[in-house]
């Protein structure tokens, strides 16, 4: 099996400070040879949502996760749950899809966070929720000229109206710093990414899912009527097998797979608990998650203990030269835009990979010329909502119901050109978007 980007960029988590507010889920080993009619490869959002609803609908369910419960980007993110999962502008959309694209795609994103609403809602999960909606930060004054040119056709688009703010205003409402004013928009919230998951398993397993961990699945074929599945220890059989591993995908498993993903680094450092002084310091207190008009955005948020978590685009490599580069830049942007923060101590940094697709829109579907293989992935660093809205809509469609998502979220993504070298794609386009940043 083969992957894009060096093997730290796939290896334990580090200093990732979700992973200390949770106990370890415990999830067995599969060491056995067992049957079941849906196997889902990955136990991320994607996975437990798709195995949450076949479970609930009376399908067996085994949910094989090659590392520990939470190991890859549904553990690492910053916990936005918000609207995003594309990076398709509107006109490309309509360029690809057809006139109503952009409107479909839109109640999209709004049913993903409702989805995530009604899981925590309906189950009670105390998942550290905060913050109405995202808020957007025009960091040059022509970004903020955009955002208010564009705010009709925002509320057009999401049906709510968004609340403009001049630079005064966010400075009055606990958020301020270097921005030229901003947008916010009442839809989505944070939360706590491992609460959630471990709610969702929970729940899964409730539902009848097994679930198994530090199982990965080393080969992947169909025989006859039915797909088998190789691990260290175990197989399984299975009617059907959703693929359900994003940015942590083999290139060859299944060998459709290659280069359909463009896996790309996100960063995240969090501070130390902030006192209410070094908070007025800075200007930002408000519980509000927002992020930055960067094309190579800054995402922050305070957290619910006063820890201010401070995330990034960017990275090509996961040497840990590159690494280390990365790491020195994060503080420095930190300290940039939060000067008064310059020399807090950094108590947490780790990263992740989000994925891109060509089309630059998600995936969620049926696999081309495979009977029983069904993928949902590429949410371009917004998983939370959409990932696990995937998860549901892919498990909807293995069971021959009614998927309320646009039908070309089914279309086959091309690949990538250049191969296992397409990272290479991503250097003229950082430098682009730094130049266009400036």
């Amino acid at each position: 099996m083969t992957r894009l980007f060096e093997p730290a960029a796939y290896g334990p988590q580090g200093a990732c400070f979700w992973a200390d507010t949770v106990t370890p889920e415990n999830w067995p080993t599969l060491d056995t040879d067992t049957n079941c009619d849906v196997a889902v490869i990955g136990g991320g959002f994607t996975g437990l949502n798709a195995a949450l609803r076949l479970a609930q609908e009376g399908v067996s369910v085994a949910v094989l996760e090659a590392e520990h419960p939470g190991w890859g980007a549904s553990g690492r993110n910053g916990g936005f749950c918000c609207l995003g999962g594309a990076k398709a502008p509107d006109a490309l959309l309509r360029r690809q899809f057809g006139p109503d694209a952009p409107r479909r795609w839109a109640e999209t994103e709004i049913s993903a966070v409702a989805h995530v609403t009604a899981l925590i809602d309906r189950h009670g999960w105390d998942v550290d929720r905060h913050s109405h909606g995202e808020t957007l930060l025009a960091h040059k004054p022509r970004a903020f000229d955009a955002l208010k040119a564009g705010a009709e056709e925002t509320a057009a688009a999401y049906g709510v109206a968004p609340t403009l703010h001049s630079a005064q205003d966010l400075h009055d409402t606990g958020m301020g710093g270097p921005w030229h004013g901003g947008m916010t928009l009442p839809i989505g919230f944070a939360l706590n990414p491992r609460k959630y998951h471990a709610g969702l398993a929970i729940a899964a397993q409730d539902a009848g899912a097994r679930l198994y961990a530090h199982s990965p699945v080393t080969h992947l074929q169909r025989s006859g009527a039915r797909w088998h599945l190789e691990t260290p220890q175990g197989r399984v059989t299975a009617d059907s097998v959703i693929l359900a591993t994003n940015g942590y995908s083999h290139e060859n498993l299944p060998p459709w797979l290659n280069a359909r993903t463009l896996p790309v680094q996100s960063s995240v450092i969090v501070t130390r608990p902030l006192t209410e002084d070094e908070r007025q310091a800075a200007g930002w207190w408000s519980a509000q998650m927002a992020y930055d008009t960067r094309f190579l955005l800054h995402y922050f948020r305070l957290l619910p203990d006063g820890r201010f978590l401070f995330g990034m685009r960017g990275g090509l490599r996961a040497t840990p030269a590159a690494q280390a580069r990365l790491s020195r830049r994060i503080r420095r942007d930190l300290a940039r835009m939060f000067p008064a923060w310059a020399h807090v101590g950094i108590t947490h940094e780790w990263s992740g990979l989000v994925c891109l697709m060509r089309t630059l829109v998600p995936f969620i579907g049926t696999v081309p010329g495979q009977t029983g293989l069904f993928a949902a992935m590429g949410y371009h660093g917004n998983g939370v909502a959409m990932g696990s809205y995937a998860g549901r809509l892919v498990a909807d469609k293995l069971l021959g119901q009614p998927v309320q998502a646009p039908d070309w979220l089914g279309s086959a993504p091309p690949r990538f050109p250049l191969g296992r070298y397409r990272r290479l794609l991503l250097a003229p386009a950082y430098l682009g978007a730094e130049a266009l940043d400036l």
